[in-house]
C-alpha cells in the first residue's frame, strides 16, 4: 500500500471524527444553556440580585437583618404572580459594579437592583419592560452654591462605580472632578465628611438619602432619564415574556401602586 493512500485511510477518518467530536462538543454546550424558567419551576426557588445600600429600594435593616425596600416588595410580588406561593425567595447582595458578573454566573436568576437599560447593557443581558422611571440629579448640602450641572465647574463629584451616573456627568460637566465609590453608602458618607461637593445617581436614591439626612437636597432637577429594568440572562425570552407579564398584572391591579407609594413618596 502506498503511503500516501495509508494515510487517506487512516489520517483523513481520525481528522474527520475529531471534527464531527468538535461539532457535537459545541452544539452540546450551545444546547446546555440554563433555562432558567424552568430551574425556577424544578426547584421552587427564585435568587433575585438586590442592592443592600440603597435606602427606599434595597436598604439592609440592622435591627431585623432583613433588606428592605421598593425593589424587595415587587421581587416578592412578582414572584407570587409568576409562581405562585410555594416558590421561595432569596435574596443575593449586588452592586451597579457586581450585578452582571453575579447573573451571567448563575449566582442569581433576575436583577432588580435600581439597573438602567441601556444599550451598552442590552449586549450582556436581557431587560423586562420598564418597571420604574428615574433621572439622574444632583445631592448637595443645603445652602450649597451648587445649583445644576452647569455649576459644577471645579467642584468634587461623587458617583459610584459601574453606574450609568458616573459616565453621564463626565459627559455633562466635563470640568468637575469624579471621584467613584463601590456603592452609595460609601459615597454618601464622604459626601457627609465634606470629601466632596456633589453626589449625583439617580434622584430616586438621592430622595433616600436626603430622608434620612435631611441637611441635604436635591438640585437642578433630572437631567438624564434612567428607566429601571428587571435584568435577565440572555436566551431566556420565555422568562422575560412571563416577568412582563407579571409586571402588568400588579400594574392592572394596583398593587404595584401600593408598592410604589409606600416607598416612593417623592416621586
Amino acid at each position: 500500500m502506498k503511503v500516501s493512500t495509508f494515510l487517506k485511510r487512516t489520517i483523513l477518518p481520525v481528522t474527520a471524527a475529531f471534527m464531527l467530536a468538535g461539532c457535537g462538543s459545541s452544539d452540546s454546550a450551545s444546547g446546555s444553556k440554563e433555562n432558567v424558567l424552568e430551574k425556577i419551576e424544578e426547584e421552587k426557588v427564585i435568587t433575585w440580585g438586590v442592592k443592600n445600600d440603597t435606602r427606599l429600594f434595597g436598604l439592609m435593616n440592622t435591627e431585623t437583618n432583613e433588606v428592605e425596600g421598593f425593589d424587595i416588595d415587587l421581587a416578592r410580588a412578582l414572584t407570587k404572580e409568576m409562581f405562585g406561593e410555594d416558590t421561595e425567595v432569596k435574596l443575593k447582595e449586588v452592586t451597579s459594579k457586581t450585578r452582571i458578573q453575579l447573573l451571567n454566573g448563575s449566582d442569581i436568576d433576575a436583577i432588580i437592583a435600581t439597573m438602567t437599560i441601556t444599550d451598552e447593557r442590552k449586549k450582556e443581558v436581557d431587560f423586562s419592560d420598564v418597571y420604574f422611571d428615574a433621572g439622574q440629579s444632583l445631592l448637595v448640602k443645603k445652602g450649597s452654591d451648587i445649583t445644576g450641572v452647569d455649576s459644577l465647574a471645579g467642584k468634587t463629584v461623587l458617583a459610584v462605580k459601574g453606574s450609568t451616573s458616573a459616565i453621564n456627568i463626565r459627559e455633562k460637566a466635563p470640568e468637575a472632578e469624579v471621584l467613584e465609590f463601590e456603592n452609595y453608602a460609601e459615597a454618601f458618607t464622604a459626601l457627609k465628611q465634606g470629601n466632596g461637593d456633589a453626589l449625583t445617581t439617580d434622584d430616586s436614591i438621592l430622595y433616600g438619602m436626603a430622608d434620612e439626612d435631611p441637611s441635604f437636597e436635591l438640585v437642578g432637577g433630572q437631567f438624564t432619564e434612567e428607566p429601571y429594568g428587571i435584568a435577565i440572562k440572555k436566551g431566556n425570552e420565555d422568562f422575560v415574556e412571563k416577568v412582563n407579564e407579571a409586571l402588568k398584572a400588579l400594574k392592572d391591579s394596583g398593587e404595584y401602586d401600593e408598592i410604589k407609594d409606600k416607598w416612593i413618596k417623592a416621586n
